[in-house]
């Protein structure tokens, strides 16, 4: 028997679990990659994340409200984690020109040298943790895959 909602559809525990699964797997990797972060680079994961978005932007610099649909928080966790981020010289926060309530978030010099270091460690558990456990083949079904949720 599925699990039943406010309308009249159902999970089948297949399906239940493919949910689950998918949960667990995110969460694995996260908190491997974090590990790895924070015990090698004092970066947690979070931390990286923004750094590499501020690294691929143009001008090194993002508004909040777009950095903080990247990686995927609130506006005021967002606004949390860049004051902690500032407080350790990672980056910068200035306002946006004829937008007085706007504010970048740029990448300060050492914010790009600690990207640096931290990125070698970042790629080898992504590929350790992820990659490695599928064919080409597999990979590419599971960007498919991917992209679908997304889009």
């Amino acid at each position: 028997m599925g699990i039943m909602f406010g309308f009249d559809e159902r999970i089948s525990p297949e399906q239940l679990r493919v949910w689950r699964a998918f949960e667990r797997a995110y969460g694995r990797v996260s908190e491997q990659l974090e590990a790895d972060l924070v015990e090698l680079h004092r970066l947690p994961l979070a931390w990286y994340e923004v750094l590499a978005r501020l690294s691929e932007a143009e001008g090194h610099k993002l508004r909040m409200s777009q950095l903080a649909d990247m990686v995927m928080l609130s506006p005021s966790g967002l606004s949390r984690l860049v004051d902690r981020m500032i407080k350790e010289g990672l980056i910068r926060r200035i306002p946006v020109e004829k937008d007085a309530r706007g504010f970048y978030a740029i990448l300060a010099e050492p914010g790009r040298k600690r990207l640096e270091e931290a990125t070698g460690t970042h790629h080898r558990g992504v590929l350790d943790y992820m990659i490695s456990r599928f064919n080409d083949e597999e990979l590419a079904q599971f960007t498919a895959f991917l992209e679908r949720l997304h889009d």
